[in-house]
């Protein structure tokens, strides 16, 4: 209504309404901040209705897939619902960022004349996916450099650099081609999957290049053909074994339950068997089309580096027990204070814009992080709350102005409609009262509910009464109904919803404490019963993924440890074999979740994953290592003298693929993501733990027990 006044005319007096705007039960920490000095623009965006359609298609038979109850044609059907979800969903999150990127044009002009903030769902989406696509590009080719500035530093011939390389391309290239036919996402977790496929074929290809090596440097009058049979003959078993272990430690995370982690478990369980095959394919037939490349005199000469480790092992073994076992317990009592709660805000950098935004909500308009509570009725007939009898009891103050005479006219076709026990004022103030005691609890920010607009009614009338309130439902302009009403109450099942958002920069939020405390106050205190309240929202989806980390982290540990366990009885035949060579792998995955707990880094969508890659990658070194002893010690049977030859033999091996994937992770450093900082330094950490594991603690093991 143009007559009406607003901010802008000169008649409004700017003080009573900026009062107005900052004490308002509807404005107050929603679009205006306590002190006046902050506002908002919120923009609600429309319901995508066929995006939720292909949703609840895929999902239907997805649930009926997991009941196992699908015919032929509904497996069918099933495929093209994922496919049909899959493509509109792509082009639902492009709209998306291009409305993003024009809300950012639009308030760019105006940053000049105020500090200007973006927040909400669909902008950290966007700026997610822009790291994803950064962290793709920058380490990829950081990644390559690194791998081609080691290759030419340890081996010195264009040879070694370029074969290993070339197969690690040609790995990853053929991996992210078969995910692109199977409509397989790279998501925030299977991001480094490009990185893990570089650095872990790199490792499959230096093990048979120094082997390789040596047999040439041994026998400097074998012809070709023989070294590449002997090398890939003595290797395929290791190489086997070690791809194996850690296929299952990466098919481990199939039992996770989160999509995400499942998705990544098997782009790794099919990268690192492609990786294998491609290996022992291209290794040798790039050889055999080569003559035989020149020895360098170094190799047979000088001496191995890892010699220094066999010394170590040999004069300080108690030393290195005793060392291992206080570690050991230092790893279980930090794996006692690993934790699941973090905040989501410090996954971000501070000068990224997701983080600027959420401190700002946070701390100025009331919160980031949606939490529901939807109210069932009680155990009555609502349709009674009303009968007609009361109705002509309570009729309108003829002194109230609240009310006019239109309204009044349609008095009792309002109260024939009005039906919800919510919209009383006994219903109300129920609601009122839980919407204070939420909008006390230091942890939430703006509470709204029915009783939002119920403050508001009550300052503009003195009295009110639950005729004027059925009138009010249902004779409210429908702009206001929308705001005030709607989104709180469902007249068809009689539910009422509070929205509460919560304070996700707090340093003291603890989520799962948090709904367990509201949840039981809601019982205990306000009197409902445990199948009326139920809390969702995007809060408790959050703190459900959390919980379930821990939990999936135990599942794939002991998985994955059942599972290699068997794997080396068969390969070594023998317990204590099998026993011993996992301990130094099992101390390395606990001194990581150890150190996590003691410098409290808690676990998340991407640390949840390190324990089994420590375990996957860490294993295979104690494959090589434990496979050469067996063949070394034969020839003297003595364990000293064979634990100095594998030292300079395999344990050159174990230390150049281990220093290449130690500095290969630590290129995540770089990351704006901070979960991929951490799970690059901790997958660095743990792999120089697990390399002296084998070089130290493994070898002294061996001596002192003395198993083959």
């Amino acid at each position: 209504d143009p007559t009406l006044p607003t901010l802008r005319s000169k008649a409004t007096d700017r003080n009573m309404a900026r009062t107005e705007l900052i004490n308002s039960p509807i404005y107050r920490e929603l679009l205006i901040s306590d002190d006046g000095q902050t506002t908002a623009i919120q923009i609600n965006l429309a319901r995508d209705p066929i995006y939720h359609q292909l949703l609840a298609a895929r999902e239907s038979l997805r649930e009926q897939a997991a009941q196992k109850t699908l015919s032929s044609a509904q497996k069918k059907q099933r495929r093209q619902a994922e496919h049909a979800f899959r493509d509109y969903a792509t082009e639902y999150n492009e709209a998306h960022d291009k409305l993003v990127a024009q809300v950012r044009t639009t308030v760019e002009p105006y940053r000049a004349n105020a500090a200007i903030f973006i927040g909400g769902v669909p902008m950290i989406t966007a700026d997610m996916i822009s790291f994803i696509k950064s962290d793709l590009r920058i380490f990829g080719v950081g990644i390559l450099a690194f791998i081609v500035l080691t290759l030419a530093v340890i081996f010195r011939q264009w040879l070694w650099v370029v074969l290993p390389l070339g197969i690690c391309l040609l790995n990853v290239s053929f991996v992210l081609g078969l995910m692109g036919l199977l409509d397989w996402s790279l998501t925030v977790i299977s991001s480094n999957v490009v990185a893990l496929l570089l650095i872990m074929t790199l490792a499959i290809t230096l093990h048979l290049v120094v082997r390789y090596r040596e047999l040439a440097a041994c026998s400097p009058t074998t012809e070709q053909r023989q070294l590449v049979t002997q090398t890939m003959c003595f290797m395929a078993k290791p190489c086997f074994y070690t791809s194996l272990t850690t296929v299952i430690a990466f098919a481990s995370l199939v039992v996770s339950g989160i999509r995400p982690v499942i998705d990544f478990g098997w782009m790794m369980t099919l990268g690192i068997t492609s990786a294998l095959v491609i290996s022992f394919i291209v290794f040798p037939s790039v050889l055999l089309l080569l003559k035989r490349p020149t020895t360098p005199t170094s190799i047979t000469r000088s001496v191995p580096f890892t010699r220094h480790f066999a010394t170590l092992t040999e004069h300080y073994g108690c030393t290195i027990i005793i060392s291992s076992i206080i570690l050991a317990f230092l790893s279980a009592y930090g794996i006692s204070q690993l934790k699941v709660e973090n905040r989501f805000i410090d996954y971000f950098a501070k000068d990224t814009a997701i983080h600027q935004g959420m401190e700002v909500i946070d701390a100025k308009l009331g919160g980031t992080i949606p939490l529901d509570i939807i109210i069932d009725p009680d155990n009555i007939n609502s349709t009674e709350l009303l009968t007609p009898t009361e109705s002509v009891a309570s009729t309108p103050s003829d002194n109230d102005d609240f009310w006019s005479d239109d309204s009044a006219s349609d008095f009792d076709d309002g109260i024939t409609r009005q039906s919800s026990q919510w919209f009383t004022r006994a219903g109300l103030n129920r609601i009122e009262q839980v919407h204070d005691y939420l909008d006390s609890l230091p942890e939430t920010g703006k509470v709204m509910s029915l009783a939002t607009g119920y403050k508001t009614f009550k300052q503009l009338t003195n009295t009110i009464d639950d005729v004027q309130l059925a009138l009010i439902q249902t004779q409210l302009p429908q702009a206001l109904q929308q705001f005030l009403i709607d989104p709180y109450l469902d007249t068809t099942l009689d539910e009422t919803r509070l929205t509460v958002r919560v304070m996700e920069t707090s340093h003291t939020l603890q989520r799962a404490k948090l709904l367990e405390r509201i949840h039981d106050e809601l019982i205990n205190q306000f009197g409902f019963s445990e199948d009326q309240v139920h809390l969702t929202g995007m809060l408790v989806l959050y703190n459900n993924m959390l919980q379930s980390l821990y939990r999936s982290q135990i599942l794939t540990l002991g998985t994955v440890f059942i599972a290699i366990l068997i794997t080396f009885v068969i390969l070594f035949r023998s317990l204590s074999v099998a026993i011993l060579t996992i301990i130094p792998t099992l101390l390395t995955a606990a001194m990581v979740l150890g150190a996590m707990g003691l410098l409290g880094i808690p676990l998340d969508l991407m640390t949840v994953t390190i324990a089994a890659i420590t375990i996957g990658i860490g294993v295979d070194d104690s494959i090589h290592y434990i496979y050469r002893f067996r063949k070394e010690l034969p020839k003297d049977n003595d364990y000293t003298a064979t634990m100095y030859r594998c030292h300079s033999s395999i344990g050159k091996a174990v230390l150049y693929t281990s220093v290449t994937i130690i500095i290969g992770f630590s290129i995540l450093a770089l990351s704006n993501f901070t979960p991929s900082i951490y799970f690059g330094l901790l997958t660095s950490a743990a792999m120089l733990a697990a390399l002296l594991g084998v070089l130290l603690l493994l070898p002294r093991l061996l001596m002192l027990f003395k198993p083959l």
